[in-house]
């Protein structure tokens, strides 16, 4: 019987590897393909010679300057947000929660704004790639981080109300979209014409805005959560169970909820304040990924980060190429394949349980 017991479990663990396997090579060839269309249209010898630095100059600035950080932001980014929703849905116990639908999103946007409209955050407009570059991107991330985590703080109390369900929980968050969505409007609303251009064009959510600098500030947070993030794998898994059996294996659900979402708030602030909101990426992947494996964090983690890398990838490539010459922002794009989606696994799951 052990024997049996044995080879499911070896079975399990396989095909939760497969899988997961399965969603990096995709990832490598979306991120390749990626590389090759554009305005102007590479073939791979162009682009392995642009990558060794034998090319072309202009194939070597189009790789190196233009898509290749680009790339690499939509995979960077795609997965901090997959990973925030991760957390936040397991922390609150809400399918439902994300950053987006809790409004921590929408703080972290009007923070970024804020810092644009006084003028600490800096902008220059006119740039090389069109619309604007933000100069002191480190004051605009503080802003927007301070002002999610005061979404967050706001999302946590609410919880902790005797009676709270996750219906309050997600009413509440929406109520707290729309508080700092107004907020925003208003800062649009005094400032200048430039800061209110900038505003707009950053709040589209699109990568055309990515620099180096910013992918390694993007790729340093991200690369940090997920490193802590999966040591407490087992913890999740335990949260997961409710408080009561969290607490009965040693895990302090309260400790891990504010913890667990102050990486969701940074991660989230991080995305926001380099790309603008982009929404339904931390909603449909951590989804799609429990749908395919199961609740054990060790696969959900990675894959959900996979997912939700390939979902922007794809989706910021289709931006820039299904009309050419024009370059739509990339928040469009996760909207419109986001929604049906969703949809579409709500149908799937039908009456069933989410959790």
């Amino acid at each position: 019987m052990m024997e049996v017991s044995l080879a499911d479990y070896r079975n399990f663990i396989r095909k939760r590897t497969i899988f997961v396997i399965s969603l990096l090579f995709l990832l490598i060839l979306a991120s390749i393909y990626s590389l090759l269309v554009g305005s102007s249209r590479l073939d791979c010898k162009t682009v392995i010679d642009a990558l060794m630095g034998t090319g072309t100059e202009k194939a070597e600035t189009i790789i190196w300057n233009i898509r290749l950080p680009r790339v690499l932001m939509a995979v960077s980014a795609g997965a901090g947000l997959a990973l925030s929703g991760l957390i936040t849905q397991t922390v609150l116990r809400n399918p439902l929660a994300s950053p987006f639908t809790l409004g921590i999103s929408s703080a972290a946007a009007f923070g970024a704004a804020l810092a644009i409209v006084s003028g600490v955050g800096g902008i220059m407009l006119e740039t090389a790639l069109g619309g604007f570059q933000i100069t002191n991107f480190y004051v605009v991330i503080i802003s927007a981080f301070a002002f999610s985590l005061i979404a967050t703080f706001a999302i946590l109390t609410i919880s902790k109300m005797k009676g709270a369900s996750p219906a309050v929980i997600v009413l509440a968050g929406l109520a707290i979209l729309f508080l700092f969505s107004a907020a925003t409007s208003l800062i649009q609303y005094f400032g200048t014409t430039e800061q209110v251009a900038a505003i707009v064009f950053w709040l589209f959510g699109s990568l055309s805005k990515t620099t180096w600098v910013s992918l390694e500030v993007m790729s340093l947070v991200l690369f940090i959560t997920l490193f802590i993030s999966y040591r407490w794998c087992w913890k999740f898994n335990a949260l997961y169970l409710g408080d009561d059996i969290a607490k009965s294996l040693g895990v302090d659900a309260r400790r891990m909820r504010l913890v667990g979402m102050v990486i969701a708030s940074l991660l989230t602030a991080t995305a926001v304040s380099f790309l603008g909101v982009i929404s339904f990426v931390c909603l449909v992947s951590p989804h799609i990924a429990r749908l395919a494996l199961g609740s054990d964090h060790r696969y959900l983690i990675p894959s959900s980060c996979l997912i939700g890398a390939i979902i922007l990838l794809v989706a910021d490539t289709a931006s820039r190429t299904l009309f050419l010459p024009l370059t739509l922002p990339v928040g469009i794009f996760t909207s419109f394949l986001g929604v049906p989606l969703f949809i579409y696994l709500i149908i799937k799951r039908g009456e069933r349980a989410w959790w």
